[in-house]
């Protein structure tokens, strides 16, 4: 994905190698909402890599993946191969998918609603889903806490790209639901949770290589923020494995009737 000048394109390796990809259990929670259930079709807008929509290809759904990137999708039909998982790939922006109307029992975008023109996202959403069918906005986001590597991480990008604009998050958007609910999109609900995730420092490094703050800069700028990032780890948090707090939250709501 290429957008507001982030070229994710460029670190697709990292992204699809250190990005953690949404845990088993969001699967399990939406399934409770009848999501991603082996008889429905899935379009995930914005898929990257696939993160979610491997997750449901691998409980039987038929997925469409849709990115406007042609190097993550490269990098998501490997990931397929090692998963032994088949999913449809349709180069494409979220907001005019080129797809049929009507074609999707559920529309997903995991971890980039915030990039999209929202209105008009939303008005694709509407058109691809069959009625009574759902939209999930997932979020996997790590937690900057006092004192922590998430906050020092966030620290050290910020001195390399001041214009970033996505640290402090808590991992929670509730910004997403008056613009949903004003759109046509109805029966709205969310659930959030929290967990760790283990990463080795060299992961770590990686994981932010892939990381919009980074992906931002030149090669050069890169390079030396990486060298600067496996210093700060040595020095202050000289760990094997280090525990990332992360946040699950998702939406899930329906479109209005056509």
């Amino acid at each position: 994905m290429t957008v507001s000048g982030t070229n994710f394109g460029k670190a697709a390796e990292d992204y699809g190698t250190f990005r953690a990809g949404f845990p088993e259990s969001i699967f399990d929670r939406l399934a409770a909402f009848n999501i991603g259930l082996p008889d429905h079709t899935v379009i995930d807008l914005g898929t990257g890599t696939g993160t979610l929509a491997r997750g449901f290809a691998l409980r039987g759904s038929k997925v469409i993946g849709v990115d406007p990137d042609p190097r993550m999708i490269g990098e998501a039909k490997k990931l397929d191969r090692q998963n032994k998982v088949s999913i449809r790939y349709v180069e494409a922006r979220a907001e005019s998918t080129g797809l049929d109307s009507s074609a999707a029992d559920v529309v997903t975008a995991g971890q980039c609603w915030h990039w999209f023109d929202q209105p008009r996202a939303i008005a694709e959403v509407i058109r691809l889903l069959k009625p009574g069918g759902k939209l999930v906005i997932a979020n996997f986001d790590w937690l900057p806490l006092a004192g922590n590597v998430v906050e020092a991480t966030e620290a050290l990008i910020m001195q390399y790209n001041p214009d970033w604009q996505f640290g402090g998050g808590v991992g929670m958007y509730p910004q997403y639901l008056p613009v949903l609910s004003g759109a046509g999109i109805q029966d709205i609900q969310t659930f959030s949770y929290d967990m760790d995730v283990p990463y080795s420092p060299e992961a770590w490094r990686g994981r932010i290589r892939a990381s919009a703050g980074v992906a931002a800069l030149s090669a050069a700028a890169a390079r030396k923020f990486d060298t600067g990032l496996k210093e700060l780890l040595s020095a202050r948090f000289p760990s094997s494995v280090l525990a990332v707090p992360h946040r699950v939250f998702a939406i899930v709501a329906e479109a209005a009737n056509k």
